[in-house]
């Protein structure tokens, strides 16, 4: 969550696309975690199945993204909770 919370500063930019408005890349995950395409898939789809990231397949790739709006209300949360 920390990496893409700023893409750019943790990955190198995947065929020209833009990592703050389109997210990440599953294979350059993969590759930073040092894990197989098929764990690093299992880990973010749940964090997709808990609304924390988004995903947007374009052409054979599937990238990651933050929800940010997601993030600031469980903070929120736990803040006034905790």
């Amino acid at each position: 969550m920390q990496w893409l919370k700023e893409p750019e500063r943790h990955f190198k930019p995947h065929e020209g696309i833009d990592m703050s408005t389109t997210g990440v890349c599953v294979s350059q995950i993969t590759d930073k975690l040092k894990m197989t395409q098929s764990t690093a898939s299992q880990y973010l789809t749940i964090l997709l199945r808990a609304g924390l990231i988004k995903a947007v397949r374009i052409g054979k790739y599937t990238y990651y993204k933050r929800d940010e709006d997601a993030v600031r209300k469980i903070a929120d949360f736990l803040k006034k909770e905790i």
